[in-house]
């Protein structure tokens, strides 16, 4: 009875976190349409709700009871499991990421890790996704995200390594503790890695597979990438999937470089702003989801050579320039760790 007990409860805590998500990952499609709109002076979504909200849940609706119509000589099982494997480790991460001082679902010392070990395998989503349908454009998508994705997940491994360095913990709670002082927002990791800091943000884009970043899916060149294939709720996952890790993407900026759910006043003696709390870290990551939005809203897309070469060329050298830097700072004690 106690072991039917506990697995309640846990399967309570995984919907508590999993559910949100996904409606947030709907409110989320709902926001972006609504920037971009007002940024091309549109409208945006204004017909199906009030402001437009119910506009996601009507398209979700219309993903569900499309058919999915599965290509010729196309291997049905690696077909229908390739979105799984996409969005079971976007919603597995959150297993490790607080959103406050010990609300988490399981706070393991080596939870850095357990994200690399997740985010790293939707990889394989993509590509068995671009195998299995048996087309040409869909191969050469998936060829071409895979090749970005491990490129930018290395500059996104040696952004963490700096994080990791100063912190001196795999925890993630441990890391939002580090940036905790006296100083507020400039106890931050964001200002001594601060190279870092734009190295992860503009990798976590390119991970993401979003504009400028999105040539896997260049419409203009590969139709719609490695789910050209994909029609229905097999879409409706591969897009799931990939909100949830804007989401998540802009939860990580927050929590390792801009202190997580600690405040930008904290020490300065201003009252209630000087307290750390979950609606800290919220703020934080609407901002950086917002920017994401802003950026698909803004910049043009980069060619594919551009792209690696940003990575190989620029991001991965100015990494390991700075895991030294991180390491000199935290042997001479240039940055006070754990006020």
């Amino acid at each position: 009875m106690n072991d039917a007990i506990i697995f309640g409860l846990t399967l309570g805590k995984i919907l508590a976190i999993a559910v949100p998500v996904i409606i947030t990952v709907a409110m989320y499609v709902w926001w972006e349409r609504k920037v971009i709109g007002w940024m091309h002076v549109r409208m945006g979504p204004n017909k199906i709700g009030p402001f437009g909200l119910l506009q996601a849940f009507a398209d979700v609706f219309k993903l569900l009871f499309k058919e999915i119509i599965v290509p010729t000589n196309a291997n049905r099982f690696l077909y229908f499991i390739a979105p799984m494997l996409s969005v079971v480790p976007a919603l597995a991460v959150w297993a490790v990421v607080p959103f406050d001082h010990g609300l988490v679902l399981s706070n393991v010392n080596a939870g850095v890790l357990y994200l690399l070990a997740m985010s790293s395998l939707g990889v394989y989503g993509i590509i068995l996704a671009g195998w299995a349908s048996n087309s040409r454009y869909a191969l050469l998508g998936s060829m071409r995200s895979a090749a970005q994705m491990i490129s930018y997940e290395i500059c996104i491994g040696m952004a963490l390594v700096t994080v990791l360095t100063l912190a001196g913990s795999l925890n993630f709670s441990a890391i939002v503790e580090a940036q905790a002082g006296g100083k507020g927002l400039f106890d931050w990791f964001w200002l001594p890695l601060l190279p870092m800091f734009f190295v992860f943000y503009i990798s976590g884009v390119a991970e993401t597979n979003r504009l400028p970043f999105d040539v896997a899916e260049g419409e203009s060149e590969i139709v719609a990438g490695f789910h050209v294939e994909y029609s229905g709720s097999a879409f409706a996952l591969f897009f799931l999937a990939e909100y949830a890790n804007m989401i998540l993407m802009s939860f990580l900026v927050s929590i390792l470089f801009m202190g997580g759910w600690l405040s930008p006043f904290q020490g300065w003696h201003l009252g209630w702003l000087s307290v750390p709390g979950w609606w800290w870290l919220f703020a934080k990551f609407f901002f950086f989801a917002t920017s994401l939005l802003w950026l698909r809203a803004t910049f043009p897309r980069y060619r594919y050579d551009q792209i690696m070469r940003l990575g190989w060329k620029v991001f991965i050298p100015i990494s390991i320039v700075w895991i030294f830097v991180a390491g000199i700072f935290k042997y001479f004690g240039v940055v006070t760790i754990g006020h």
